[in-house]
């Protein structure tokens, strides 16, 4: 019998997830958090789960009338129509009758009433899941400490007796902490409230492993949404060590063939410089061979970044009619980076994704809620992942210099990638120029020289090798003096076919609306 099979669903995909397939049947778990973090809301979940699996469910609402239980469920898409309740909840006409809050005193509470009362709904409907909100309502009922965790033992005790797998909730306060609960169930579910979003821990949990730390929750309409945080090391895949080509023979010649598959590139440079253009072009040169390729915009609008490419003969309309593309525009602060993480490998589950670009990595730290400190360890995390996938990576570093001394701008980013390309700004003979380059490449070799950089209606345009110009990464481009120079310009012209100062580009198949279409096929 599988794992799955042992275990009860929480009703909660991811928060199942977290839990290693689910609850371990016939124990007790208790969800504590603060008003208003969903504790209600997760039982509800855990009933209805079970009414969808054939079993009987039953909740005990020791605070809130079912009236507004169903309200809310309603409000929420959550069918609970099928669920028995024993509305234990304290009415108005006590308040009319009694005036005071003393109703719970002990002299005046009918246990054995209440005792009885939950024993004959337990034996009627024979539940196989029971959730008790709040148990800690019980605590007005007992005279003291002690007997109240006596009498919440003997409760727990018969329920699990008849076979039931029960969840409870608690209320803790100052002035009545629930540590004492906490030593009691087999296992702890921790609902919070945080500045980056909501938050879901599983601090204990007897009788299985479980996905440790911090995991994002959502609730929206349908319930609780779950998103479990990325662990790298339990995701594999088997890939081709190959290389994946620009389809510009200029820009492959500087990596070596491309970029392998499984590797991280960062694309380093300044505003407007064309970072996001070189990308693009090797999810142009997938598309033409049938795969698909994802851009997550932090930084501009999807309209605008389509409408760029367009301009310059990149066709991703039409790729993204084809499937072999999406662009997918992220808001600011609508996602924590673990929801992030969860919509990617969505993605790259789901539609066998090669080409992952993140555009761009400064605005991926602004946009997500999580704290500054933790937000590159995700990314890192995220990117792990995708190496393990076979998935090329792309991330865009924006640079804060237009010209001057190459940089990158975030501590841990060059540790993060195998390969970094810059391009950059340069300012020679009084004319704005741009130029590219390979600082990293892990897996090969790589060209160590600089070539001019040009976008054009055709598309990208890169120039020979610039081999009589130096101090483009010290942000003081110069040429070699006149007798170097003209050493240098003819070993140039020996091997690449010649250097021309002011116009390095002589690939002709660059200069036609039709040869610039290579690697992608229309029909």
């Amino acid at each position: 019998m599988s794992r799955e099979q042992n275990r009860v669903s929480t009703g909660v995909a991811g928060l199942d997830e977290v839990l290693d397939s689910g609850l371990v049947p016939n124990r007790t778990y208790m969800i504590r958090g603060e008003p208003g973090a969903g504790k209600s809301i997760l039982g509800m979940h855990f009933l209805t789960a079970g009414i969808e699996n054939g079993e009987n469910a039953l909740y005990v609402n020791l605070e809130e009338p079912t009236e507004e239980i169903e309200q809310n469920a309603e409000s929420l898409g959550i069918d609970v129509s099928d669920v028995d309740f024993l509305d234990l909840s304290p009415d108005s006409e006590f308040f009319v009758e009694n005036l005071s809050y003393d109703i719970f005193a002990p002299d005046e509470v009918e246990d054995e009433s209440l005792t009885s009362r939950i024993s004959e709904q337990v034996q009627d409907v024979d539940p196989d899941r029971i959730f008790v909100d709040p148990i800690t309502q019980l605590r007005y009922l007992s005279p003291d400490e002690y007997q109240f965790r006596k009498e919440v033992l003997s409760f727990m005790q018969f329920l699990k007796e008849q076979g039931a797998t029960v969840l409870f909730t608690s209320q803790d306060t100052p002035s009545a902490p629930d540590d004492d609960l906490q030593f009691m169930s087999d296992g702890i579910v921790h609902l919070q409230r945080a500045e980056q979003g909501r938050i879901i821990s599983v601090p204990k949990f007897r009788g299985s492993s479980i996905k440790d730390g911090r995991h994002s929750l959502r609730i929206s309409e349908g319930g609780i949404t779950v998103y479990p945080k990325l662990l790298p090391e339990m995701h594999d895949k088997e890939f081709a060590n190959e290389s994946v080509s620009s389809g510009v023979p200029e820009l492959d010649k500087l990596l070596n063939g491309g970029l392998e598959r499984g590797t991280v590139t960062i694309i380093s440079g300044s505003p407007g410089v064309g970072k996001t253009t070189t990308g693009v072009q090797f999810m142009k040169e997938a598309a033409g061979r049938g795969e698909r390729s994802v851009v997550y915009s932090f930084e501009e609008a999807k309209n605008t970044l389509v409408h760029r490419c367009e301009s310059i003969n990149m066709p991703v309309s039409e790729m993204s009619e084809k499937g072999t593309l999406s662009i997918q525009e992220v808001e600011a602060l609508q996602l924590s980076a673990t929801e992030f993480a969860h919509r990617v490998r969505e993605e790259v589950e789901e539609n066998d994704t090669r080409i992952v670009m993140i555009d761009g990595v400064e605005g991926y730290r602004l946009a997500l809620r999580d704290q500054d400190e933790n937000i590159i360890n995700e990314l890192h995390s995220l990117c792990r992942y995708l190496k393990n996938m076979g998935v090329t990576v792309i991330l865009m570093n924006e640079m804060q210099t237009i010209v001057g001394e190459f940089q990158l701008t975030r501590e841990g980013l060059s540790y993060l990638s195998d390969n970094i390309v810059f391009i950059q700004h340069i300012e020679m003979e009084s004319e704005m120029r741009k130029v590219i380059g390979v600082l990293k490449k892990r897996t090969s070799d790589f060209e160590r020289h600089v070539r001019e950089f040009r976008i054009t209606e055709y598309g990208l345009q890169i120039g020979e090798p610039l081999l009589g110009l130096t101090g483009i990464l010290s942000g003081n481009p110069t040429w070699v003096d006149l007798e170097d120079r003209g050493t240098a310009q003819r070993q140039g012209s020996e091997r690449q076919g010649g250097l021309n100062r002011r116009s390095p580009f002589g690939t002709p198949h660059t200069h036609t609306p039709e040869s610039r279409r290579d690697g992608w096929n229309s029909e």
